[in-house]
Protein backbone atom coordinates (compact mmCIF):
# COMPACT_ATOMS: atom_id res chain seq x y z
CA UNK A 1 0.00 0.00 0.00
CA UNK A 2 1.41 3.38 -1.04
CA UNK A 3 2.04 5.59 1.98
CA UNK A 4 0.89 9.04 0.85
CA UNK A 5 0.96 10.50 4.36
CA UNK A 6 4.43 9.12 5.04
CA UNK A 7 5.79 11.05 2.04
CA UNK A 8 3.91 14.24 2.81
CA UNK A 9 7.09 16.29 3.30
CA UNK A 10 8.00 15.69 -0.33
CA UNK A 11 4.61 17.02 -1.34
CA UNK A 12 5.14 20.08 0.89
CA UNK A 13 8.46 20.73 -0.87
CA UNK A 14 6.84 20.42 -4.30
CA UNK A 15 4.09 22.84 -3.26
CA UNK A 16 6.72 25.36 -2.14
CA UNK A 17 8.50 25.01 -5.48
CA UNK A 18 5.36 25.90 -7.43
CA UNK A 19 4.02 28.61 -5.10
CA UNK A 20 7.08 30.61 -4.00
CA UNK A 21 8.12 31.81 -7.51
CA UNK A 22 4.52 32.77 -8.27
CA UNK A 23 4.13 34.55 -4.95
CA UNK A 24 7.31 36.56 -5.60
CA UNK A 25 6.02 37.43 -9.07
CA UNK A 26 2.76 38.64 -7.51
CA UNK A 27 4.74 40.94 -5.18
CA UNK A 28 6.47 42.47 -8.22
CA UNK A 29 3.06 43.87 -9.22
CA UNK A 30 3.29 46.44 -6.43
CA UNK A 31 6.62 47.89 -7.59
CA UNK A 32 5.80 51.40 -8.90
CA UNK A 33 6.44 51.90 -12.61
CA UNK A 34 8.08 48.49 -13.09
CA UNK A 35 5.33 46.90 -15.25
CA UNK A 36 6.14 43.54 -13.70
CA UNK A 37 3.91 40.91 -12.15
CA UNK A 38 0.21 40.88 -12.94
CA UNK A 39 -0.81 42.77 -16.07
CA UNK A 40 -4.38 44.09 -15.91
CA UNK A 41 -6.66 44.68 -18.87
CA UNK A 42 -8.72 47.83 -19.25
CA UNK A 43 -11.46 46.18 -17.17
CA UNK A 44 -9.25 47.11 -14.22
CA UNK A 45 -7.02 49.96 -15.42
CA UNK A 46 -9.40 51.92 -17.65
CA UNK A 47 -9.10 52.45 -21.39
CA UNK A 48 -11.00 52.66 -24.66
CA UNK A 49 -13.57 50.23 -26.08
CA UNK A 50 -14.27 50.40 -29.81
CA UNK A 51 -16.59 47.95 -31.61
CA UNK A 52 -16.93 48.08 -35.39
CA UNK A 53 -18.28 46.10 -38.34
CA UNK A 54 -16.36 45.65 -41.60
CA UNK A 55 -18.32 45.68 -44.83
CA UNK A 56 -16.08 43.13 -46.59
CA UNK A 57 -16.19 40.48 -43.85
CA UNK A 58 -14.92 40.02 -40.31
CA UNK A 59 -11.11 39.79 -40.07
CA UNK A 60 -9.32 37.38 -37.75
CA UNK A 61 -8.57 38.67 -34.27
CA UNK A 62 -4.88 37.87 -34.73
CA UNK A 63 -4.68 40.07 -37.85
CA UNK A 64 -6.41 42.95 -36.05
CA UNK A 65 -3.93 42.66 -33.16
CA UNK A 66 -1.11 42.88 -35.68
CA UNK A 67 -2.45 46.22 -36.92
CA UNK A 68 -2.80 47.42 -33.32
CA UNK A 69 0.83 46.51 -32.64
CA UNK A 70 1.87 48.50 -35.71
CA UNK A 71 -0.08 51.47 -34.34
CA UNK A 72 1.83 51.36 -31.04
CA UNK A 73 -0.96 49.65 -29.04
CA UNK A 74 0.60 46.27 -28.14
CA UNK A 75 -1.40 45.73 -24.94
CA UNK A 76 -4.75 45.75 -26.72
CA UNK A 77 -7.18 42.85 -26.78
CA UNK A 78 -9.43 41.86 -29.68
CA UNK A 79 -12.57 39.73 -29.63
CA UNK A 80 -15.18 38.81 -32.24
CA UNK A 81 -18.73 39.48 -31.03
CA UNK A 82 -22.13 38.79 -32.58
CA UNK A 83 -25.26 40.94 -32.42
CA UNK A 84 -28.30 41.02 -34.67
CA UNK A 85 -26.77 38.26 -36.81
CA UNK A 86 -23.76 40.44 -37.57
CA UNK A 87 -20.18 39.92 -36.45
CA UNK A 88 -18.29 42.82 -34.94
CA UNK A 89 -14.68 43.37 -33.95
CA UNK A 90 -14.43 44.49 -30.31
CA UNK A 91 -11.16 46.29 -29.56
CA UNK A 92 -10.06 47.09 -26.01
CA UNK A 93 -7.00 49.27 -25.79
CA UNK A 94 -5.34 51.90 -23.65
CA UNK A 95 -7.21 55.17 -23.47
CA UNK A 96 -6.99 57.11 -26.71
CA UNK A 97 -8.74 60.30 -27.70
CA UNK A 98 -12.41 59.93 -28.57
CA UNK A 99 -14.63 62.34 -30.43
CA UNK A 100 -17.17 64.45 -28.64
CA UNK A 101 -20.30 62.87 -30.10
CA UNK A 102 -23.44 64.71 -28.93
CA UNK A 103 -26.47 62.53 -28.27
CA UNK A 104 -29.09 62.74 -31.04
CA UNK A 105 -31.95 65.09 -30.25
CA UNK A 106 -35.33 63.34 -30.37
CA UNK A 107 -37.02 66.50 -31.64
CA UNK A 108 -34.64 66.96 -34.56
CA UNK A 109 -34.84 64.97 -37.77
CA UNK A 110 -32.41 65.24 -40.65
CA UNK A 111 -33.49 66.77 -43.91
CA UNK A 112 -35.19 70.01 -44.81
CA UNK A 113 -38.66 68.67 -44.29
CA UNK A 114 -37.88 67.60 -40.70
CA UNK A 115 -36.95 70.99 -39.19
CA UNK A 116 -39.27 72.38 -36.51
CA UNK A 117 -39.38 75.78 -38.22
CA UNK A 118 -40.60 74.24 -41.45
CA UNK A 119 -43.44 72.44 -39.70
CA UNK A 120 -44.37 75.57 -37.81
CA UNK A 121 -44.44 77.54 -41.02
CA UNK A 122 -46.47 74.93 -42.81
CA UNK A 123 -49.15 74.53 -40.14
CA UNK A 124 -50.94 77.88 -40.71
CA UNK A 125 -51.25 77.28 -44.41
CA UNK A 126 -52.47 73.79 -43.76
CA UNK A 127 -55.21 75.05 -41.46
CA UNK A 128 -56.17 77.80 -43.91
CA UNK A 129 -56.77 75.26 -46.65
CA UNK A 130 -59.18 72.68 -45.24
CA UNK A 131 -60.08 71.47 -48.73
CA UNK A 132 -56.57 70.11 -49.33
CA UNK A 133 -56.66 66.80 -51.16
CA UNK A 134 -56.35 63.62 -49.09
CA UNK A 135 -53.69 62.31 -51.44
CA UNK A 136 -51.47 65.30 -50.74
CA UNK A 137 -52.02 64.88 -47.05
CA UNK A 138 -51.17 61.15 -47.24
CA UNK A 139 -48.04 61.91 -49.23
CA UNK A 140 -46.96 64.46 -46.66
CA UNK A 141 -47.57 61.97 -43.87
CA UNK A 142 -45.55 59.30 -45.65
CA UNK A 143 -42.75 61.77 -46.26
CA UNK A 144 -42.75 62.81 -42.61
CA UNK A 145 -42.76 59.18 -41.47
CA UNK A 146 -39.85 58.42 -43.74
CA UNK A 147 -37.87 61.37 -42.47
CA UNK A 148 -38.58 60.41 -38.87
CA UNK A 149 -37.45 56.80 -39.40
CA UNK A 150 -34.13 55.22 -38.55
CA UNK A 151 -32.16 58.29 -39.55
CA UNK A 152 -33.58 60.09 -36.50
CA UNK A 153 -30.87 58.40 -34.40
CA UNK A 154 -27.86 58.14 -36.73
CA UNK A 155 -25.08 55.67 -35.92
CA UNK A 156 -21.60 56.88 -35.05
CA UNK A 157 -19.53 57.71 -38.11
CA UNK A 158 -16.03 56.38 -38.63
CA UNK A 159 -13.49 58.84 -37.14
CA UNK A 160 -10.85 60.39 -39.37
CA UNK A 161 -8.84 62.50 -36.90
CA UNK A 162 -6.77 61.86 -33.79
CA UNK A 163 -5.40 58.53 -32.56
CA UNK A 164 -8.72 56.81 -33.13
CA UNK A 165 -8.82 58.19 -36.66
CA UNK A 166 -5.30 56.87 -37.35
CA UNK A 167 -6.37 53.45 -36.06
CA UNK A 168 -9.53 53.49 -38.20
CA UNK A 169 -7.50 54.44 -41.28
CA UNK A 170 -5.00 51.61 -40.69
CA UNK A 171 -7.75 49.05 -40.15
CA UNK A 172 -9.67 50.11 -43.27
CA UNK A 173 -6.52 50.04 -45.36
CA UNK A 174 -5.99 46.42 -44.30
CA UNK A 175 -9.52 45.00 -44.05
CA UNK A 176 -11.74 47.27 -46.12
CA UNK A 177 -14.32 49.91 -45.16
CA UNK A 178 -15.96 50.07 -41.74
CA UNK A 179 -19.70 50.46 -42.30
CA UNK A 180 -20.85 50.59 -38.66
CA UNK A 181 -19.45 51.77 -35.34
CA UNK A 182 -21.49 49.93 -32.73
CA UNK A 183 -19.68 51.07 -29.59
CA UNK A 184 -17.19 53.78 -28.72
CA UNK A 185 -16.49 54.60 -25.09
CA UNK A 186 -13.87 55.10 -22.42
CA UNK A 187 -13.81 53.04 -19.22
CA UNK A 188 -12.70 55.29 -16.38
CA UNK A 189 -10.34 54.28 -13.56
CA UNK A 190 -13.10 54.76 -10.97
CA UNK A 191 -15.17 51.97 -12.53
CA UNK A 192 -12.05 49.82 -12.78
CA UNK A 193 -11.25 50.34 -9.09
CA UNK A 194 -14.76 49.22 -8.17
CA UNK A 195 -14.35 46.04 -10.25
CA UNK A 196 -11.06 45.25 -8.49
CA UNK A 197 -12.56 45.80 -5.04
CA UNK A 198 -15.57 43.64 -5.84
CA UNK A 199 -13.30 40.86 -7.12
CA UNK A 200 -11.32 40.76 -3.87
CA UNK A 201 -14.50 40.83 -1.78
CA UNK A 202 -16.09 38.00 -3.78
CA UNK A 203 -13.06 35.73 -3.40
CA UNK A 204 -12.75 36.52 0.33
CA UNK A 205 -16.45 35.88 1.01
CA UNK A 206 -16.34 32.64 -0.98
CA UNK A 207 -13.35 31.41 1.01
CA UNK A 208 -14.87 32.30 4.38
CA UNK A 209 -18.16 30.67 3.41
CA UNK A 210 -16.35 27.44 2.52
CA UNK A 211 -14.46 27.52 5.84
CA UNK A 212 -17.70 27.96 7.78
CA UNK A 213 -19.58 25.24 5.89
CA UNK A 214 -16.86 22.56 6.19
CA UNK A 215 -16.40 23.34 9.88
CA UNK A 216 -20.15 22.99 10.42
CA UNK A 217 -20.51 19.92 8.20
CA UNK A 218 -17.74 17.88 9.84
CA UNK A 219 -17.80 19.46 13.28
CA UNK A 220 -14.04 20.08 13.16
CA UNK A 221 -12.48 23.48 12.64
CA UNK A 222 -9.21 21.83 11.61
CA UNK A 223 -10.85 20.34 8.53
CA UNK A 224 -12.25 23.70 7.50
CA UNK A 225 -8.94 25.45 8.08
CA UNK A 226 -6.83 22.90 6.16
CA UNK A 227 -9.30 22.99 3.26
CA UNK A 228 -8.93 26.78 3.20
CA UNK A 229 -5.12 26.51 3.24
CA UNK A 230 -5.26 24.14 0.25
CA UNK A 231 -7.60 26.61 -1.46
CA UNK A 232 -5.16 29.49 -0.86
CA UNK A 233 -2.44 27.25 -2.34
CA UNK A 234 -4.49 26.93 -5.54
CA UNK A 235 -5.17 30.67 -5.72
CA UNK A 236 -1.45 31.45 -5.37
CA UNK A 237 -0.57 28.87 -8.05
CA UNK A 238 -3.01 30.36 -10.58
CA UNK A 239 -2.43 34.04 -9.81
CA UNK A 240 1.32 33.45 -9.55
CA UNK A 241 1.42 31.75 -12.95
CA UNK A 242 -0.40 34.71 -14.50
CA UNK A 243 2.02 37.08 -12.77
CA UNK A 244 4.96 35.17 -14.28
CA UNK A 245 3.37 35.05 -17.73
CA UNK A 246 2.46 38.74 -17.43
CA UNK A 247 6.07 39.60 -16.62
CA UNK A 248 7.56 37.47 -19.40
CA UNK A 249 4.94 37.69 -22.15
CA UNK A 250 2.58 40.52 -21.15
CA UNK A 251 -0.41 38.21 -20.58
CA UNK A 252 -3.29 40.26 -19.16
CA UNK A 253 -6.10 39.26 -16.85
CA UNK A 254 -9.62 40.51 -17.49
CA UNK A 255 -12.98 40.48 -15.73
CA UNK A 256 -13.51 36.79 -16.58
CA UNK A 257 -10.48 35.97 -14.42
CA UNK A 258 -12.58 36.59 -11.30
CA UNK A 259 -15.17 34.10 -12.57
CA UNK A 260 -12.40 31.57 -13.14
CA UNK A 261 -11.04 32.05 -9.61
CA UNK A 262 -14.47 31.55 -8.01
CA UNK A 263 -14.95 28.39 -10.08
CA UNK A 264 -11.53 27.11 -9.01
CA UNK A 265 -12.35 27.76 -5.36
CA UNK A 266 -15.49 25.66 -5.56
CA UNK A 267 -13.88 22.84 -7.55
CA UNK A 268 -10.78 22.72 -5.34
CA UNK A 269 -12.81 22.17 -2.20
CA UNK A 270 -14.91 19.47 -3.91
CA UNK A 271 -12.16 16.83 -3.79
CA UNK A 272 -11.15 17.87 -0.29
CA UNK A 273 -14.69 17.27 0.98
CA UNK A 274 -14.74 13.82 -0.66
CA UNK A 275 -11.54 12.81 1.16
CA UNK A 276 -12.66 14.30 4.49
CA UNK A 277 -16.01 12.54 4.27
CA UNK A 278 -14.25 9.21 3.76
CA UNK A 279 -11.96 10.03 6.73
CA UNK A 280 -15.04 10.44 8.91
CA UNK A 281 -16.39 7.07 7.79
CA UNK A 282 -13.05 5.28 8.22
CA UNK A 283 -12.59 6.54 11.78
CA UNK A 284 -15.38 4.08 12.65
CA UNK A 285 -14.35 1.27 10.29
CA UNK A 286 -10.65 1.41 11.22
CA UNK A 287 -11.02 2.20 14.91
CA UNK A 288 -7.77 1.56 16.75
CA UNK A 289 -5.47 2.62 13.89
CA UNK A 290 -3.55 5.86 13.98
CA UNK A 291 -5.14 8.94 12.47
CA UNK A 292 -2.42 9.08 9.80
CA UNK A 293 -3.22 5.51 8.68
CA UNK A 294 -6.93 6.31 8.55
CA UNK A 295 -6.31 9.35 6.34
CA UNK A 296 -4.00 7.31 4.11
CA UNK A 297 -6.74 4.67 3.65
CA UNK A 298 -9.20 7.43 2.77
CA UNK A 299 -6.91 9.01 0.19
CA UNK A 300 -6.25 5.72 -1.59
CA UNK A 301 -9.96 4.84 -1.60
CA UNK A 302 -10.95 8.15 -3.23
CA UNK A 303 -7.87 8.68 -5.40
CA UNK A 304 -9.29 7.04 -8.53
CA UNK A 305 -12.56 8.92 -8.29
CA UNK A 306 -10.83 12.28 -7.82
CA UNK A 307 -8.43 11.77 -10.73
CA UNK A 308 -11.13 10.50 -13.11
CA UNK A 309 -13.45 13.39 -12.27
CA UNK A 310 -10.72 15.98 -12.76
CA UNK A 311 -9.38 14.31 -15.90
CA UNK A 312 -12.70 14.59 -17.73
CA UNK A 313 -12.80 18.32 -16.99
CA UNK A 314 -9.13 18.79 -17.92
CA UNK A 315 -9.62 17.10 -21.31
CA UNK A 316 -12.57 19.39 -22.08
CA UNK A 317 -10.69 22.50 -21.01
CA UNK A 318 -7.61 21.48 -23.00
CA UNK A 319 -9.77 21.19 -26.13
CA UNK A 320 -11.25 24.63 -25.49
CA UNK A 321 -7.80 26.08 -24.88
CA UNK A 322 -6.50 24.73 -28.18
CA UNK A 323 -9.52 25.30 -30.40
CA UNK A 324 -11.65 27.91 -28.57
CA UNK A 325 -11.82 31.61 -29.29
CA UNK A 326 -9.26 34.15 -28.15
CA UNK A 327 -11.85 35.94 -26.03
CA UNK A 328 -12.04 33.06 -23.53
CA UNK A 329 -8.48 31.71 -23.77
CA UNK A 330 -7.28 33.45 -20.59
CA UNK A 331 -10.37 32.25 -18.73
CA UNK A 332 -9.82 28.64 -19.88
CA UNK A 333 -6.12 28.71 -19.00
CA UNK A 334 -6.91 29.86 -15.46
CA UNK A 335 -9.52 27.11 -15.07
CA UNK A 336 -7.20 24.43 -16.42
CA UNK A 337 -4.31 25.29 -14.11
CA UNK A 338 -6.61 25.80 -11.13
CA UNK A 339 -8.37 22.45 -11.48
CA UNK A 340 -5.10 20.53 -11.81
CA UNK A 341 -3.71 22.36 -8.78
CA UNK A 342 -6.96 21.85 -6.87
CA UNK A 343 -6.90 18.10 -7.42
CA UNK A 344 -3.28 17.91 -6.28
CA UNK A 345 -3.74 20.07 -3.18
CA UNK A 346 -6.91 18.27 -2.08
CA UNK A 347 -5.17 14.90 -2.10
CA UNK A 348 -1.61 15.71 -1.10
CA UNK A 349 -1.82 18.95 0.91
CA UNK A 350 -5.13 19.29 2.75
CA UNK A 351 -5.15 15.74 4.13
CA UNK A 352 -1.45 15.84 5.05
CA UNK A 353 -1.90 19.15 6.89
CA UNK A 354 -4.84 17.67 8.75
CA UNK A 355 -2.67 14.76 9.93
CA UNK A 356 0.13 17.09 11.08
CA UNK A 357 -2.39 19.27 12.92
CA UNK A 358 -3.84 16.23 14.71
CA UNK A 359 -0.36 15.05 15.68
CA UNK A 360 0.54 18.50 16.98
CA UNK A 361 -2.64 18.57 19.07
CA UNK A 362 -1.88 15.08 20.43
CA UNK A 363 1.64 16.10 21.45
CA UNK A 364 0.32 19.28 23.05
CA UNK A 365 -2.23 17.33 25.08
CA UNK A 366 0.46 14.84 26.13
CA UNK A 367 2.67 17.68 27.36
CA UNK A 368 -0.22 19.23 29.24
CA UNK A 369 -1.10 15.85 30.79
CA UNK A 370 2.53 15.24 31.77
CA UNK A 371 2.80 18.70 33.29
CA UNK A 372 -0.45 18.12 35.22
CA UNK A 373 0.83 14.81 36.60
CA UNK A 374 4.15 16.36 37.64
CA UNK A 375 2.44 18.85 39.92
Amino acid sequence: MFDVIGKRRWFYIFSLLITVPGFLAILLTFLPGARLGLQFSIDYTGGTIWEVHFRDGTPAALDVRQVLNEQGLPDSTVAITTADERQYVLIRTEEIGLRDVPPPSPSASPGASGSPSASAAASPSASAAPSASPSASAAASASAAASAGPSAAPALIVPSEGELGDLATALQARFGPIDEVRQEANVGPIVSEEITTQAVILIALGSLGILAWITFRFGDFRMGATALIALIHDVIVVVGLFAILGTLFGLQIDALFVTAMLTIIGFSVHDTIVVFDRVRENRVRHAGETFGAIVNHSILQTLGRSINTSLTVVITLAALLLFGGDAIRTFILALLVGIISGTYSSIFNASALLVDWHRWDDRRREREFAAARAR
